[in-house]
């Protein structure tokens, strides 16, 4: 199993676009996607929110979610194949059509810069980005250097000479996200859409900081559910 997904890591690699793919003036809707997971009987489960709003008023236009039991077991690396099959199945359940994805978790911030952002690109076609709370240490050694302490300020993270993301101070005195590419948008693009997607409430940007608020309801109620 693990040999063929890196088989399919590798290949999707090669397809990867670091570029902006759309026109940031006909961008409308922004999704935000979260799981969460919980254990039954010795058996896994996840919940699957997407939370989609106007990022132009920040208005939440729909949200959905999808819960179900996890096929495949954990494997560092390939997170994307666990997630993926309700990802994809709540994206189902979706009447809006986000212009862009964005991701509670890494794109290109991954060994093989396969995490989940880039991953689902491929099934979305659609762009991505990544947004993580905390910090993926890709190599096990390369650290990130703090951002200055003042809002909109980044240090890129750098391994073996190439960026795979930034680290992101959205506000003073708040800790950094860290913002990684998923697919079909620029890194510098990337940052700017969380800049903007994130109000004085909270560091995080909002589509994936509403996309983690529903997990945790979704997940009370869907495993009293489950039987």
């Amino acid at each position: 199993m693990q040999e063929e997904f890196l088989r399919q890591q590798n290949e999707l690699c090669d397809k990867i676009e670091p570029v902006d793919k759309f026109d940031m003036d006909s961008v409308k809707l922004i999704a935000g996607v979260d799981l969460a997971y919980w254990n039954k009987d010795d058996e896994e489960y996840a919940v699957c929110c997407i939370v989609v709003i106007d990022s132009d008023t920040h208005e939440v236009v729909e949200k959905q979610h999808y819960s179900g039991k996890i096929e495949v077991p954990y494997m560092p690396g390939f997170l994307a194949f666990r997630e993926l099959p309700l990802i994809l199945k709540t994206v189902e359940l979706l009447e809006a059509s986000p212009d862009i994805y964005i991701f509670d978790g890494n794109g290109y911030l991954h060994p093989r810069h396969m995490g989940i952002a880039t991953h689902a690109s491929f099934y979305l076609n659609k762009p991505t980005i990544g947004i993580a709370k905390t910090y993926f240490r890709v190599d096990r050694k390369t650290d990130y250097t703090e951002p200055e302490n003042a809002a909109g300020s980044f240090t890129d993270i750098v391994i073996d000479g190439e960026v795979y993301g930034r680290a992101l101070r959205t506000h003073k005195d708040v800790k950094p996200i860290f913002i990684s590419i998923g697919n079909f948008v620029s890194l510098d693009t990337a940052c700017a859409l969380a800049l903007k997607l994130t109000d004085k409430e909270s560091h995080i940007p909002l589509p994936t900081r509403l996309a983690d608020l529903e997990t945790h309801i979704a997940r009370e109620n869907e495993r009293n559910m489950i039987l």
